[in-house]
Protein backbone atom coordinates (compact mmCIF):
# COMPACT_ATOMS: atom_id res chain seq x y z
CA UNK A 1 0.00 0.00 0.00
CA UNK A 2 0.98 3.23 -0.98
CA UNK A 3 2.11 5.98 1.46
CA UNK A 4 0.09 8.94 1.85
CA UNK A 5 1.76 12.06 0.13
CA UNK A 6 2.18 14.16 3.13
CA UNK A 7 4.47 11.40 4.30
CA UNK A 8 7.15 12.83 2.24
CA UNK A 9 6.64 16.38 3.75
CA UNK A 10 8.38 17.39 6.75
CA UNK A 11 7.49 17.22 10.63
CA UNK A 12 7.51 21.03 11.85
CA UNK A 13 6.05 21.83 15.24
CA UNK A 14 4.99 25.09 15.66
CA UNK A 15 5.38 26.25 19.30
CA UNK A 16 2.62 28.71 19.95
CA UNK A 17 -1.11 29.22 19.18
CA UNK A 18 -1.58 33.09 18.96
CA UNK A 19 -1.72 34.73 15.27
CA UNK A 20 1.70 34.00 14.37
CA UNK A 21 1.58 30.67 15.41
CA UNK A 22 -1.74 29.85 13.55
CA UNK A 23 -1.00 31.98 10.71
CA UNK A 24 2.60 29.59 10.16
CA UNK A 25 0.52 26.31 10.75
CA UNK A 26 -1.73 27.64 7.93
CA UNK A 27 1.13 28.47 5.76
CA UNK A 28 2.64 24.92 6.62
CA UNK A 29 -0.25 23.23 5.93
CA UNK A 30 -2.14 24.41 3.05
CA UNK A 31 -4.63 25.99 5.05
CA UNK A 32 -3.82 29.32 4.02
CA UNK A 33 -4.82 28.83 -0.02
CA UNK A 34 -1.41 27.15 -1.15
CA UNK A 35 -0.22 23.46 -1.02
CA UNK A 36 0.31 21.77 2.18
CA UNK A 37 4.49 22.24 2.75
CA UNK A 38 4.73 20.26 6.05
CA UNK A 39 3.05 18.00 8.39
CA UNK A 40 1.82 20.24 11.38
CA UNK A 41 1.80 20.01 15.31
CA UNK A 42 0.99 23.31 17.25
CA UNK A 43 1.67 23.36 21.11
CA UNK A 44 -0.11 25.77 22.92
CA UNK A 45 0.16 26.10 26.51
CA UNK A 46 -3.26 27.69 27.05
CA UNK A 47 -6.51 25.93 26.73
CA UNK A 48 -7.46 28.52 23.43
CA UNK A 49 -5.93 29.50 20.24
CA UNK A 50 -5.28 33.19 19.45
CA UNK A 51 -3.18 34.87 22.38
CA UNK A 52 -4.13 38.44 22.43
CA UNK A 53 -6.78 37.94 19.95
CA UNK A 54 -9.45 37.10 22.52
CA UNK A 55 -13.26 37.35 22.33
CA UNK A 56 -15.71 37.36 25.43
CA UNK A 57 -18.86 38.42 26.69
CA UNK A 58 -19.99 41.46 28.62
CA UNK A 59 -23.22 41.98 29.66
CA UNK A 60 -24.43 39.16 27.11
CA UNK A 61 -22.61 40.93 24.43
CA UNK A 62 -20.45 39.14 22.49
CA UNK A 63 -17.18 42.11 22.32
CA UNK A 64 -13.11 41.60 22.16
CA UNK A 65 -11.00 41.10 25.52
CA UNK A 66 -8.15 41.94 23.35
CA UNK A 67 -7.02 43.63 19.87
CA UNK A 68 -10.34 44.99 18.55
CA UNK A 69 -9.41 45.80 15.18
CA UNK A 70 -6.46 45.34 12.55
CA UNK A 71 -4.97 47.22 9.64
CA UNK A 72 -6.46 46.87 6.77
CA UNK A 73 -3.66 49.38 4.80
CA UNK A 74 -1.51 45.67 5.08
CA UNK A 75 -2.72 42.71 3.21
CA UNK A 76 -1.51 39.99 5.42
CA UNK A 77 -4.37 39.72 7.80
CA UNK A 78 -7.17 40.41 5.60
CA UNK A 79 -5.38 37.96 3.20
CA UNK A 80 -5.69 35.36 6.38
CA UNK A 81 -9.03 36.31 7.06
CA UNK A 82 -10.14 35.68 3.57
CA UNK A 83 -8.28 32.18 2.56
CA UNK A 84 -10.13 30.98 6.27
CA UNK A 85 -13.31 31.77 4.94
CA UNK A 86 -14.21 35.05 6.47
CA UNK A 87 -13.66 37.48 3.70
CA UNK A 88 -17.19 38.50 3.36
CA UNK A 89 -17.33 39.30 7.21
CA UNK A 90 -14.20 41.83 7.13
CA UNK A 91 -16.21 45.37 7.64
CA UNK A 92 -14.91 48.93 8.45
CA UNK A 93 -15.33 50.97 11.23
CA UNK A 94 -18.48 53.37 10.84
CA UNK A 95 -16.41 56.55 10.51
CA UNK A 96 -17.15 57.91 13.62
CA UNK A 97 -14.02 60.36 14.20
CA UNK A 98 -11.54 60.21 17.41
CA UNK A 99 -10.13 62.62 19.64
CA UNK A 100 -7.40 63.72 21.97
CA UNK A 101 -8.45 64.64 25.15
CA UNK A 102 -5.39 67.20 26.15
CA UNK A 103 -5.35 70.40 28.02
CA UNK A 104 -8.87 70.19 29.19
CA UNK A 105 -11.14 68.80 26.74
CA UNK A 106 -12.04 66.72 23.96
CA UNK A 107 -9.96 67.98 20.93
CA UNK A 108 -10.26 66.31 16.94
CA UNK A 109 -7.64 63.81 16.45
CA UNK A 110 -5.81 66.00 13.68
CA UNK A 111 -6.53 64.37 9.84
CA UNK A 112 -3.63 63.68 7.53
CA UNK A 113 -1.19 62.07 10.37
CA UNK A 114 1.56 59.77 10.52
CA UNK A 115 1.59 58.47 13.87
CA UNK A 116 1.34 61.95 15.30
CA UNK A 117 3.69 63.92 12.80
CA UNK A 118 1.70 66.24 10.64
CA UNK A 119 0.91 65.86 7.09
CA UNK A 120 -1.85 68.66 7.21
CA UNK A 121 -0.69 71.85 8.69
CA UNK A 122 -4.34 73.53 8.40
CA UNK A 123 -6.14 70.13 10.33
CA UNK A 124 -3.77 70.46 12.95
CA UNK A 125 -4.07 73.72 13.88
CA UNK A 126 -8.10 73.37 13.39
CA UNK A 127 -7.83 70.68 15.86
CA UNK A 128 -6.62 73.18 18.87
CA UNK A 129 -4.28 70.23 19.89
CA UNK A 130 -1.47 72.30 20.11
CA UNK A 131 -1.09 75.68 21.16
CA UNK A 132 -0.24 78.71 19.34
CA UNK A 133 3.36 78.21 20.19
CA UNK A 134 3.40 74.49 19.83
CA UNK A 135 1.95 75.17 16.17
CA UNK A 136 4.78 78.65 15.46
CA UNK A 137 7.16 75.31 15.98
CA UNK A 138 6.41 72.96 13.93
CA UNK A 139 6.25 75.22 11.19
CA UNK A 140 9.49 75.69 12.12
CA UNK A 141 10.86 72.69 11.52
CA UNK A 142 14.77 72.05 12.26
CA UNK A 143 17.10 69.71 11.19
CA UNK A 144 17.98 66.97 13.40
CA UNK A 145 21.04 64.31 13.79
CA UNK A 146 19.67 60.88 12.76
CA UNK A 147 22.57 58.26 12.09
CA UNK A 148 21.87 54.60 11.84
CA UNK A 149 18.82 54.69 14.51
CA UNK A 150 17.52 57.32 16.94
CA UNK A 151 14.71 57.25 19.54
CA UNK A 152 11.29 58.61 17.29
CA UNK A 153 10.89 60.95 20.64
CA UNK A 154 14.16 62.57 20.47
CA UNK A 155 14.61 63.19 16.52
CA UNK A 156 10.79 64.79 16.39
CA UNK A 157 11.17 66.96 19.59
CA UNK A 158 14.44 68.40 18.06
CA UNK A 159 12.91 68.63 15.01
CA UNK A 160 9.40 69.82 15.02
CA UNK A 161 9.04 70.77 18.62
CA UNK A 162 7.89 68.86 22.03
CA UNK A 163 4.39 69.64 21.81
CA UNK A 164 3.73 67.23 19.27
CA UNK A 165 5.60 64.59 21.02
CA UNK A 166 3.40 64.92 23.97
CA UNK A 167 0.17 66.04 22.40
CA UNK A 168 0.21 63.59 19.48
CA UNK A 169 3.29 61.29 18.97
CA UNK A 170 3.25 59.90 22.45
CA UNK A 171 -0.77 58.86 22.72
CA UNK A 172 -0.76 57.56 19.51
CA UNK A 173 2.43 55.01 19.48
CA UNK A 174 1.23 54.33 23.02
CA UNK A 175 -2.17 52.82 21.86
CA UNK A 176 0.28 50.64 19.58
CA UNK A 177 3.15 49.56 21.52
CA UNK A 178 1.85 50.58 25.38
CA UNK A 179 5.46 52.17 25.50
CA UNK A 180 7.53 55.64 25.64
CA UNK A 181 8.06 58.15 22.32
CA UNK A 182 11.62 58.78 23.89
CA UNK A 183 12.93 55.03 23.98
CA UNK A 184 10.80 53.28 20.87
CA UNK A 185 12.91 53.26 17.71
CA UNK A 186 12.42 55.37 14.66
CA UNK A 187 13.61 52.32 12.31
CA UNK A 188 12.19 49.66 13.84
CA UNK A 189 8.52 51.30 14.70
CA UNK A 190 8.08 53.69 12.12
CA UNK A 191 10.39 52.68 9.34
CA UNK A 192 8.70 54.93 6.69
CA UNK A 193 9.24 58.06 8.65
CA UNK A 194 12.80 57.03 8.69
CA UNK A 195 13.11 57.07 5.27
CA UNK A 196 11.18 60.18 4.59
CA UNK A 197 13.44 61.79 7.29
CA UNK A 198 16.29 60.18 5.54
CA UNK A 199 15.08 61.48 2.09
CA UNK A 200 15.63 65.00 3.03
CA UNK A 201 13.39 68.16 3.12
CA UNK A 202 10.58 68.93 5.56
CA UNK A 203 9.01 66.04 7.20
CA UNK A 204 5.80 67.40 6.90
CA UNK A 205 5.44 67.92 3.27
CA UNK A 206 7.13 64.46 2.96
CA UNK A 207 3.97 62.88 5.24
CA UNK A 208 1.06 64.88 3.41
CA UNK A 209 3.06 63.48 -0.02
CA UNK A 210 2.58 59.58 1.11
CA UNK A 211 -0.70 60.00 2.54
CA UNK A 212 -1.99 61.92 -0.75
CA UNK A 213 -1.28 59.05 -3.14
CA UNK A 214 -3.84 56.74 -4.09
CA UNK A 215 -2.09 53.55 -2.50
CA UNK A 216 -3.59 55.24 0.70
CA UNK A 217 -6.96 55.11 0.20
CA UNK A 218 -9.75 53.23 1.58
CA UNK A 219 -10.47 52.32 5.14
CA UNK A 220 -7.00 52.37 7.47
CA UNK A 221 -8.66 50.17 9.94
CA UNK A 222 -11.03 46.52 9.41
CA UNK A 223 -12.70 44.26 11.88
CA UNK A 224 -15.15 41.29 12.61
CA UNK A 225 -18.26 40.93 13.41
CA UNK A 226 -18.62 39.43 16.87
CA UNK A 227 -15.18 40.36 16.90
CA UNK A 228 -11.48 39.65 16.10
CA UNK A 229 -11.52 36.94 18.76
CA UNK A 230 -13.26 35.21 15.69
CA UNK A 231 -10.37 34.87 13.57
CA UNK A 232 -8.11 32.75 15.30
CA UNK A 233 -10.49 30.15 15.98
CA UNK A 234 -11.64 30.31 11.77
CA UNK A 235 -7.88 29.97 11.26
CA UNK A 236 -7.53 26.85 13.54
CA UNK A 237 -10.50 25.34 12.33
CA UNK A 238 -9.25 25.59 8.45
CA UNK A 239 -5.96 24.40 9.99
CA UNK A 240 -7.34 21.24 11.24
CA UNK A 241 -9.62 20.53 8.31
CA UNK A 242 -6.07 20.52 6.32
CA UNK A 243 -4.37 17.91 8.17
CA UNK A 244 -2.95 19.68 10.94
CA UNK A 245 -2.60 18.35 14.63
CA UNK A 246 -3.13 21.13 17.15
CA UNK A 247 -2.71 20.65 21.13
CA UNK A 248 -4.04 23.07 23.43
CA UNK A 249 -3.32 22.81 27.11
CA UNK A 250 0.28 21.97 25.62
CA UNK A 251 3.19 23.64 27.14
CA UNK A 252 6.51 22.86 26.11
CA UNK A 253 8.84 22.07 28.43
CA UNK A 254 12.55 21.37 26.50
CA UNK A 255 14.00 21.38 23.29
CA UNK A 256 16.76 19.63 22.06
CA UNK A 257 18.84 19.92 18.62
CA UNK A 258 19.47 16.58 17.08
CA UNK A 259 21.25 15.40 14.01
CA UNK A 260 18.68 14.72 12.36
CA UNK A 261 16.62 17.52 13.74
CA UNK A 262 14.85 18.47 16.73
CA UNK A 263 13.46 16.65 19.93
CA UNK A 264 10.44 18.82 21.78
CA UNK A 265 9.90 17.00 25.03
CA UNK A 266 11.45 14.06 23.53
CA UNK A 267 8.78 13.79 20.26
CA UNK A 268 10.84 13.99 16.89
CA UNK A 269 10.40 16.84 14.82
CA UNK A 270 12.26 17.89 11.49
CA UNK A 271 12.15 21.44 12.28
CA UNK A 272 10.70 23.83 15.38
CA UNK A 273 8.71 27.06 14.49
CA UNK A 274 8.64 29.47 17.52
CA UNK A 275 5.95 31.71 18.31
CA UNK A 276 6.16 32.56 21.43
CA UNK A 277 6.65 35.91 23.77
CA UNK A 278 10.84 36.33 23.58
CA UNK A 279 10.84 35.50 27.51
CA UNK A 280 9.51 32.12 26.53
CA UNK A 281 11.57 31.54 23.39
CA UNK A 282 14.88 32.58 25.58
CA UNK A 283 14.07 29.85 27.86
CA UNK A 284 13.81 27.11 25.28
CA UNK A 285 16.82 27.88 23.38
CA UNK A 286 19.08 28.42 26.85
CA UNK A 287 20.40 25.04 26.28
CA UNK A 288 21.30 24.79 22.51
CA UNK A 289 21.22 28.56 21.36
CA UNK A 290 22.70 30.39 24.90
CA UNK A 291 23.73 33.60 23.73
CA UNK A 292 20.50 33.71 21.33
CA UNK A 293 18.32 32.98 24.43
CA UNK A 294 20.16 36.17 26.41
CA UNK A 295 19.14 38.02 23.79
CA UNK A 296 15.47 36.90 23.37
CA UNK A 297 15.73 37.62 27.54
CA UNK A 298 16.80 41.05 27.47
CA UNK A 299 13.49 42.34 25.38
CA UNK A 300 11.13 44.34 27.48
CA UNK A 301 7.48 43.85 27.63
CA UNK A 302 4.73 46.26 28.86
CA UNK A 303 1.76 45.47 30.70
CA UNK A 304 -1.92 46.98 30.38
CA UNK A 305 -5.23 46.60 31.18
CA UNK A 306 -8.79 46.86 29.75
CA UNK A 307 -11.46 47.84 30.83
CA UNK A 308 -14.89 46.93 29.00
CA UNK A 309 -18.13 48.53 30.16
CA UNK A 310 -21.59 47.71 29.25
CA UNK A 311 -24.61 50.57 29.57
CA UNK A 312 -28.10 51.07 29.35
CA UNK A 313 -28.96 53.01 26.26
CA UNK A 314 -31.82 54.37 28.29
CA UNK A 315 -29.71 55.73 31.15
CA UNK A 316 -27.65 57.62 29.01
CA UNK A 317 -29.36 61.28 27.44
CA UNK A 318 -26.68 61.24 24.40
CA UNK A 319 -23.73 58.45 24.00
CA UNK A 320 -20.20 60.40 24.10
CA UNK A 321 -19.45 61.38 21.04
CA UNK A 322 -17.42 59.82 18.46
CA UNK A 323 -15.14 56.64 17.89
CA UNK A 324 -13.13 57.57 21.65
CA UNK A 325 -10.11 59.63 22.47
CA UNK A 326 -6.46 59.08 23.05
CA UNK A 327 -5.08 60.85 26.18
CA UNK A 328 -1.58 62.06 25.92
CA UNK A 329 0.50 60.91 29.26
CA UNK A 330 1.60 64.99 29.86
CA UNK A 331 -1.67 65.55 30.82
CA UNK A 332 -1.61 63.09 33.78
CA UNK A 333 -5.05 61.27 33.85
CA UNK A 334 -5.73 57.62 34.79
CA UNK A 335 -6.44 56.18 31.51
CA UNK A 336 -4.43 56.21 28.36
CA UNK A 337 -7.90 55.67 25.41
CA UNK A 338 -11.29 55.12 25.36
CA UNK A 339 -12.82 53.67 22.95
CA UNK A 340 -16.78 53.81 21.88
CA UNK A 341 -17.18 50.39 20.51
CA UNK A 342 -20.87 50.97 19.95
CA UNK A 343 -20.21 53.56 17.92
CA UNK A 344 -16.80 52.32 16.51
CA UNK A 345 -18.15 49.47 14.87
CA UNK A 346 -21.53 49.18 13.22
CA UNK A 347 -21.63 45.09 13.86
CA UNK A 348 -21.95 45.83 17.98
CA UNK A 349 -24.31 48.70 17.24
CA UNK A 350 -26.97 46.24 15.23
CA UNK A 351 -25.81 43.00 18.01
CA UNK A 352 -26.70 44.95 20.76
CA UNK A 353 -29.34 48.25 19.94
CA UNK A 354 -30.27 48.54 23.72
CA UNK A 355 -26.72 48.57 24.73
CA UNK A 356 -23.42 50.98 24.94
CA UNK A 357 -20.14 49.46 25.03
CA UNK A 358 -16.80 51.42 25.41
CA UNK A 359 -13.83 50.34 26.94
CA UNK A 360 -10.59 52.24 28.53
CA UNK A 361 -7.07 51.38 28.45
CA UNK A 362 -4.71 51.98 31.51
CA UNK A 363 -1.22 50.95 31.92
CA UNK A 364 1.87 51.72 29.80
CA UNK A 365 5.70 50.91 29.50
CA UNK A 366 7.24 51.22 33.57
CA UNK A 367 3.41 52.35 34.64
CA UNK A 368 1.98 48.96 35.11
CA UNK A 369 0.74 49.75 38.26
CA UNK A 370 -2.43 50.18 37.26
CA UNK A 371 -2.23 46.55 36.44
CA UNK A 372 -1.88 45.44 40.71
CA UNK A 373 -4.87 47.24 41.13
CA UNK A 374 -8.71 45.58 42.14
CA UNK A 375 -10.70 45.53 39.02
CA UNK A 376 -13.22 47.66 41.38
CA UNK A 377 -10.69 50.69 41.22
CA UNK A 378 -9.73 50.79 37.79
CA UNK A 379 -13.36 50.70 36.93
CA UNK A 380 -14.03 53.72 39.15
CA UNK A 381 -11.10 55.61 37.70
CA UNK A 382 -12.12 54.38 34.18
CA UNK A 383 -15.45 56.20 34.96
CA UNK A 384 -13.77 58.98 37.13
CA UNK A 385 -12.01 60.26 33.92
CA UNK A 386 -15.14 59.27 31.67
CA UNK A 387 -16.99 61.40 33.79
CA UNK A 388 -14.28 64.71 33.19
CA UNK A 389 -13.82 63.79 29.07
CA UNK A 390 -17.38 63.58 28.18
CA UNK A 391 -19.57 64.06 31.27
CA UNK A 392 -20.50 60.57 31.40
CA UNK A 393 -21.99 59.81 34.65
CA UNK A 394 -24.48 56.76 34.15
CA UNK A 395 -23.40 53.73 35.65
CA UNK A 396 -22.54 50.41 33.80
CA UNK A 397 -24.44 47.37 34.11
CA UNK A 398 -21.71 44.90 33.69
CA UNK A 399 -18.06 45.58 33.08
CA UNK A 400 -14.84 43.04 32.45
CA UNK A 401 -11.22 44.37 33.65
CA UNK A 402 -8.66 41.84 31.19
CA UNK A 403 -5.36 42.42 31.94
CA UNK A 404 -2.35 41.62 29.64
CA UNK A 405 0.94 41.34 31.71
CA UNK A 406 4.15 41.29 29.56
CA UNK A 407 1.53 42.13 26.54
CA UNK A 408 3.43 44.04 23.88
CA UNK A 409 7.42 44.12 23.10
CA UNK A 410 8.89 47.36 23.01
CA UNK A 411 10.90 48.28 20.26
CA UNK A 412 13.87 50.66 22.01
CA UNK A 413 17.23 51.94 19.92
CA UNK A 414 19.09 48.57 18.34
CA UNK A 415 16.23 46.37 18.49
CA UNK A 416 16.50 45.36 14.87
CA UNK A 417 20.15 44.59 15.11
CA UNK A 418 19.15 42.42 18.01
CA UNK A 419 16.48 40.52 16.12
CA UNK A 420 19.28 39.99 13.40
CA UNK A 421 21.73 38.16 15.77
CA UNK A 422 18.81 36.13 17.07
CA UNK A 423 17.43 35.09 13.11
CA UNK A 424 21.63 34.37 12.54
CA UNK A 425 21.77 32.12 15.65
CA UNK A 426 18.53 30.27 14.42
CA UNK A 427 20.19 30.16 10.64
CA UNK A 428 23.53 28.25 12.22
CA UNK A 429 21.82 25.63 14.09
CA UNK A 430 19.11 24.95 11.27
CA UNK A 431 15.23 23.78 11.39
CA UNK A 432 14.59 26.92 13.51
CA UNK A 433 13.08 30.12 13.08
CA UNK A 434 10.98 32.41 15.04
CA UNK A 435 8.44 34.83 14.50
CA UNK A 436 5.81 37.13 16.52
CA UNK A 437 5.23 40.59 17.60
CA UNK A 438 8.60 41.11 19.35
CA UNK A 439 10.15 40.52 15.40
CA UNK A 440 8.05 42.41 12.97
CA UNK A 441 6.36 44.55 14.35
CA UNK A 442 3.07 44.24 16.71
CA UNK A 443 0.29 44.65 14.77
CA UNK A 444 -1.97 41.48 13.27
CA UNK A 445 -0.67 41.59 9.63
CA UNK A 446 3.02 42.00 11.50
CA UNK A 447 2.20 39.03 13.21
CA UNK A 448 0.90 36.97 9.65
CA UNK A 449 3.88 38.62 7.71
CA UNK A 450 6.57 37.59 10.03
CA UNK A 451 4.85 33.84 10.33
CA UNK A 452 5.13 34.05 6.41
CA UNK A 453 8.40 35.24 6.81
CA UNK A 454 9.41 32.42 9.09
CA UNK A 455 8.00 29.55 7.49
CA UNK A 456 10.45 30.75 4.46
CA UNK A 457 13.05 30.53 6.71
CA UNK A 458 12.65 27.23 7.36
CA UNK A 459 11.94 25.88 4.40
CA UNK A 460 14.60 27.35 2.52
CA UNK A 461 17.83 25.92 1.85
CA UNK A 462 20.62 27.80 3.41
CA UNK A 463 22.82 29.25 0.89
CA UNK A 464 26.27 26.57 0.45
CA UNK A 465 29.73 27.55 1.66
CA UNK A 466 30.70 30.35 -0.24
CA UNK A 467 27.57 30.86 -2.12
CA UNK A 468 25.56 34.83 -2.00
CA UNK A 469 22.56 35.10 -0.56
CA UNK A 470 19.48 34.18 -2.59
CA UNK A 471 20.92 32.06 -4.27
Amino acid sequence: MAEPRTAALPKVVVIGGGITGLAAAAELSGAAGGPARARVVLREAADRVGGKLHGGEVGGIRVDLGAESMLARRPEAVELARAVGLGEAITAPTGAKAAVWTRGRLRPLPGGQLMGVPGDLAALAASGVLTEEGLRRVHDERPAELGEDVAIGAYLAERLGQEVVDRLVEPLLGGVYAGRAEEISLRAAVPQLLALARGGGSLVEGVHKMLDRPSAGGPVFAGLPGGLGTLPVAVAEACRRAGAELRLGSPVGELRRTPDGWLVDGEAFDAVLLAVPAPVAARLLAREAPAAAAELAAVEYAGMALVTMAFRRADLPEPPPGSGFLVPPVDGRSIKAATFSSQKWGWLAESAPDAFVLRTSLGRYREEAALDLDDAELVARSLADLREAVGLTAVPYATEVTRWRAGLPQYPVGHLDRIARIRTAARELGGLALAGAAFDGVGIPACVGSARRAVEDLLTPAPGPGAPEGE
